[in-house]
């Protein structure tokens, strides 16, 4: 049996906000972007090489869903971001104003900083030390 995570949910205000945030701050790739309904669209971007796990970016429609806008995992750190070059993307990152939440840290598993997106979602920048 062969299984992966296709896609993670993760709740936004604006689509195209959302979009312009990972796909030019982030240089994620516009995977698709299909009209649903007239308020509802299936969205999804990925990391540059990524080949099977995408964000599916929902737009929240309650009340509830607006809410847990940037606090879907109660302030921990909700995504990984793995990179072969954490100098190159930590530069660029921090040229496109991503606010990084403490210092750049040699850890056993590799170098790592925190960064919030746009809706304060935190993200672990993270080059593995094995490779």
């Amino acid at each position: 049996m062969k299984q992966f995570i296709a896609l993670v949910t993760l709740v936004v205000h604006d689509y195209d906000e959302a979009i312009d945030f990972y796909t030019n701050k982030l240089c994620f790739t516009l995977v698709e972007d299909t009209a649903l309904t007239d308020t509802k669209r299936w969205v999804r971007v990925a990391p540059p090489g990524s080949a099977q796990t995408c964000l599916l970016l929902a737009k929240a429609a309650t009340a509830a869903q607006r809410r847990s806008v940037g606090k879907q995992t109660g302030g921990r750190v909700a995504l990984f971001l793995y990179t072969d070059n954490f100098k190159r993307d930590y530069a660029h990152m921090q040229q496109q104003g991503i606010v990084f939440t403490g210092p750049v840290r040699k850890e056993s598993y590799g170098t790592v900083a925190v960064f919030a997106d746009l809706y304060g979602n935190l993200w672990d920048l993270i080059e593995p030390a094995y490779g």
